[in-house]
C-alpha cells in the first residue's frame, strides 16, 4: 500500500497529478477512515500503465480508455485489443510523420546543395 505522497514520489509525480487523474476516473484509490487516499497493487499497476501511454504519446483520454477496460474485462482482453487498436494507430501517425520528416529533409539537402553551389560562383565571381 501507498500513500500519495509515496506513490507520486515512487513515479516522479507531483501530487496533484494523481489528484487530477483521480479527477479524470482514471485512478481510483480507497480511502483510509481519516479520508486520506491509499494506493495498492491495482492503482499502482493502473499508474504504470498511464506512465507508459504517455510515454508513447497517448492523449489522456485514449489512455483513461485503456486503463477503464480493465475494469469491464478483468481477464485483460478488451484491454490489450484496444491497446493494439490505439498502438495501430498511433504507429499509421509516426509513419505518416516519418515521411513527412523525409521529405522535408531532402528539401533542406536540396536547398543547402543549392544555395552552396550559388555562394560558391559568387565567391568565384569576386
Amino acid at each position: 500500500m501507498y500513500t500519495i505522497s509515496e506513490l507520486a514520489k515512487e513515479f516522479d509525480l507531483t501530487t496533484r497529478t494523481l489528484r487530477y487523474y483521480e479527477e479524470l476516473g482514471m485512478l481510483r484509490p480507497n480511502r483510509t477512515e481519516t479520508g486520506n487516499r491509499v494506493y495498492g497493487k491495482k492503482e499502482y499497476a493502473q499508474l504504470k500503465i498511464i506512465m507508459r501511454g504517455k510515454k508513447y504519446g497517448f492523449s489522456l483520454e485514449e489512455i483513461k480508455d485503456i486503463v477503464v477496460l480493465f475494469e469491464q474485462d478483468r481477464t485483460g482482453v478488451k484491454q490489450l485489443e484496444r491497446t493494439i487498436e490505439k498502438a495501430g494507430q498511433k504507429l499509421s501517425e509516426i509513419n505518416v510523420r516519418m515521411k513527412e520528416l523525409d521529405e522535408l529533409k531532402q528539401e533542406f539537402e536540396y536547398m543547402i546543395h543549392d544555395f552552396t553551389e550559388t555562394l560558391y560562383s559568387l565567391k568565384v565571381k569576386s
